[in-house]
């Protein structure tokens, strides 16, 4: 019975392997795909084709990607994300008052998920899709989250995933992080200069359920040359404390 079960959950682990592979390859043939996930050729021709037939996969001249039968299961997922449906206008709203970007995120498995962005009319252009997922220390939108949740929480998280440098001004060691953090709970509002992108700052605020229980948080983001004295400081704060704060009145009213 262990072997079978063992058997079975390492399927499913080698299958997810493969399609994580293909996202991050844009794309490959069998032998491309059997080097990067380091399996024989044999194995990874059975797992495609597999996923082939379940319509999670598409084969075209040879090589293969993700199918769009992802997006399906993706859109249905964020739908049924209360902080997605109520948060989504409030994220246009304030790019458009900000002209900056503008993106909400939640927490899941210890990472920070962006789960809806908007760009205004003067934001810069950056790496960032809805969708992914960045390590939650590094950027103003984990840190409101991380602040806020509670303390063993927090602690696994950071034992699990530590605290690697995704850039030179990335905070890696814990106890300054936690000094942070702790200011973070004071005012509200987390900071982001230039920790994961160079040239980027942002500014965020938690969004809290009716019990304090954070369940995301929202930032505003822009280059370095706009983000900076009172309107970083204070004009910003401020802007993006009240926009969470409508955002945390109609989750507790939906």
């Amino acid at each position: 019975m262990t072997t079978s079960n063992s058997a079975g959950i390492q399927a499913v682990d080698r299958a997810f392997d493969i399609v994580e592979a293909l996202n991050e390859l844009d794309g490959a043939g069998v032998s491309e795909l059997a080097r990067h996930v380091e399996l024989p050729k044999s194995t990874v021709h059975n797992h495609l084709d597999t996923l082939e037939r379940a319509e999670y996969v598409v084969r075209e001249n040879g090589t293969y990607r993700t199918g769009l039968k992802f997006l399906q299961i993706s859109e249905t997922a964020r739908n049924q994300h209360a902080l997605y449906e109520v948060g989504r206008s409030e994220v246009e709203h304030l790019a458009e008052k900000t002209g900056e970007i503008s993106a909400l995120m939640t927490e899941e498995h210890g990472r920070g998920v962006f789960v809806y962005r908007s760009r205004g009319s003067e934001a810069a252009r950056i790496d960032t899709c809805i969708g992914d997922r960045v390590p939650i220390h590094c950027t103003a939108l984990g840190k409101a989250i991380l602040a806020f949740l509670p303390d063993d929480r927090r602690a696994a998280i950071i034992d699990q995933h530590e605290l690697p440098a995704v850039n030179h001004n990335t905070i890696t060691d814990r106890g300054r992080l936690e000094e942070e953090l702790e200011a973070v709970r004071e005012r509200k509002i987390a900071y982001d200069d230039e920790e994961r992108l160079n040239g980027l700052r942002s500014v965020a605020a938690p969004i809290l359920d009716g019990t304090d229980s954070v369940i995301g948080s929202i930032s505003v983001a822009g280059p370095t040359h706009r983000m900076k004295g009172e309107r970083f400081e204070t004009e910003l704060p401020e802007t993006v404390l009240g926009i969470a704060n409508v955002i945390e009145l109609n989750i507790q009213h939906t």
